[in-house]
């Protein structure tokens, strides 16, 4: 049925589309979107006229989705000219009486294009974005540079400077740092979710009108923070690869109550055009096969957790020895992902045999349940720092964020020290659920599973604390928390109503096994007494089978003749 909504929008999307033909014009509005198809041979000249004599600026923009785009002033582009990439955009000082302004633009791919562009215009008290560039080449830059990596997202802007009437000089960038010079500027940097699942061009296109335009983004957008002259202009957000994401700046003049938005900038944090981790498909095969694996248990412990100690016990342990020891292999190796993937499971196998082993020698309630407690913790301190509160300016700090994090991981295992087989029973429940939701992030985006890999990635990360983790939530995190929910409730619910007659845990395994092994060696009236050793049995199993396989004996007299 999400077939329909994209019919609609392409029919709306081609109603508005303009070609670069033979003529190359593309006749503009202010304030207006106009959807051009590029190519490298022909640049496009996009012309807007009749401009009114109260604009002073005009900022002129375009956008495709993956294949960079040329925008220049001048048919053949100069360095300090012109601009390259997917979501560009030029500023033109208009000077007095000037009515008309034209720019080129074309593609850099030997293929088609499809871009929108638009032009906004600014009063003379209004801001000017990028107006006091020092850092990039373009003298007044109104865009937005991006950047990722697999772990954050690096957007950086040039400052702004203070609106002025045509004709005039501009104000001094680096005059004064007064009320009446560009450091009373403030920024506001908003973000923009795409709706997840979905790499279209179209979406695109409509979503980052949304996102151009000062009222817009005040409207669609989730402001994020607030810059002042002060502060660098740059910001990090976490990576969400396959995730669409519009990012733009509003930079707000306090005095005259004006703003003016930067140039809009999109990103998925992945490749289209990689053969292999590309955009459509994220998830290696190892990842996958080790994630399925590990819900396949998990579900078996949601359910069965308590009354199977042993595998319970195994399951913790896993989890446990596999985070730690991915966290060192990642740390001190450079051995590539699936290497270390596989080797993180031997590990996460021998963790949780050590754990079951421990019982079975020790018989230590209190040491397994503090390593059952301390896993259930650590994804609830996840999921407590995964909300805006793990956004607070406070935990940038890496000292204040884990001394945190670890006072409420432990508070787990401290506040149900006195009953323990809730304790299990909880933390085979949600942690068994959660193993499920982890493996449909391999085949499906659902921002559940960044709860605890945002937490791998300040791990691993030495400047992970810098980035903003905010992630969208929506139609299929719905869905997905739902199904986390009712597999945990039902879980525990299962369990308490099967166990609440039952002891509370399995008696000590190896004081059961000697005690009943000094049992029959002192009762001489057991039976099991009288069993013979364990190499006489083995011997007369042995001459059993022989029997089995030996040739029937011929019929006839099988006694003695009596003399």
């Amino acid at each position: 049925m999400r077939v329909l909504p994209h019919v609609v929008m392409l029919l709306g999307f081609l109603g508005g589309l303009r070609y670069g033909g033979a003529s190359g014009l593309l006749e503009l509005s202010l304030g207006k979107f106009r959807n051009v198809l590029l190519n490298q041979t022909n640049p496009v000249e996009a012309v807007i006229r009749n401009i009114a004599s109260n604009v002073t600026v005009v900022i002129f923009q375009v956008h495709a989705q993956q294949s960079n785009v040329v925008i220049s002033f001048d048919k053949n582009p100069s360095v300090n000219s012109s601009g390259i990439g997917v979501d560009k955009g030029l500023v033109s000082i208009l000077r007095p009486q000037q009515t008309v302004c034209t720019w080129y633009l074309r593609s850099l791919d030997a293929s088609q294009v499809l871009s929108t562009a638009i032009s906004i215009p600014y009063m003379e008290k209004d801001p000017i974005p990028g107006g006091c560039n020092l850092e990039f080449d373009l003298e007044v830059d109104p865009n937005i540079y991006l950047d990722y990596t697999l772990a954050d997202i690096h957007i950086k802007f040039a400052p702004a400077n203070l609106g002025y009437t045509r004709g005039a000089n501009p104000p001094s960038c680096d005059s004064g740092t007064g009320q009446n010079s560009r450091w009373r500027l403030h920024y506001d940097v908003y973000q923009y979710f795409l709706p997840e699942n979905d790499l279209s061009e179209m979406v695109l296109m409509s979503h980052i009108r949304k996102m151009s335009e000062v009222q817009s983004i005040k409207v669609n957008g989730i402001k994020m923070l607030t810059l002042t002259a002060d502060d660098k202009t740059n910001v990090y957000f976490s990576s969400l690869p396959g995730q669409g994401v519009i990012y733009n700046v509003i930079v707000w003049d306090p005095l005259w109550n004006t703003s003016a938005a930067y140039i809009p900038v999109h990103t998925y944090a992945c490749s289209f055009t990689d053969l292999v981790d590309n955009c459509s498909s994220l998830s290696k095969l190892s990842t996958k096969v080790f994630f399925t694996a590990l819900a396949v248990v998990g579900l078996f412990t949601c359910f069965f957790g308590h009354r199977f100690w042993k595998t319970d016990l195994f399951f913790m342990g896993f989890i446990f020895a596999a985070f730690f020891f991915f966290v060192f292999i990642t740390r001190v190796t450079g051995l590539g992902y699936d290497v270390r993937l596989i080797l993180t499971a031997v590990a996460g196998i021998i963790g949780g045999l050590l754990l079951a082993a421990s019982w079975w020698r020790f018989g230590s309630v209190l040491l397994c349940m503090f390593i059952i407690g301390l896993v259930l913790g650590f994804l609830f301190s996840s999921t407590v720092f995964f909300t805006p509160l793990g956004d607070y300016r406070v935990f940038r700090d890496d000292v204040v964020f884990w001394v945190t994090f670890s006072c409420v991981a432990l508070m787990i295992p401290v506040l149900f020290v006195g009953c323990p087989r809730i304790l299990n029973i909880l933390a085979s429940g949600i942690v068994g659920s959660y193993a499920v939701v982890l493996a449909i992030a391999c085949y499906v985006y659902t921002s559940l599973a960044y709860i605890t890999l945002d937490l791998l990635r300040r791990v691993l990360n030495d400047y992970f604390s810098r980035a903003y983790t905010n992630v969208p939530f929506q139609t299929n995190d719905f869905i997905i928390l739902s199904v986390w929910a009712m597999l945990a409730l039902s879980g525990v619910t299962v369990q308490l109503r099967r166990e609440r007659s039952e002891v509370p845990f399995p008696p000590h395994p190896y004081l059961t096994w000697k005690r009943e092994r000094e049992r029959r060696s002192t009762n001489v009236l057991d039976p099991s007494h009288h069993i013979p050793p364990l190499r006489e049995r083995i011997h007369n199993k042995l001459l059993h089978i022989k029997e089995f396989f030996q040739k029937e004996q011929p019929a006839g007299e099988r006694t003695p003749l009596l003399l």
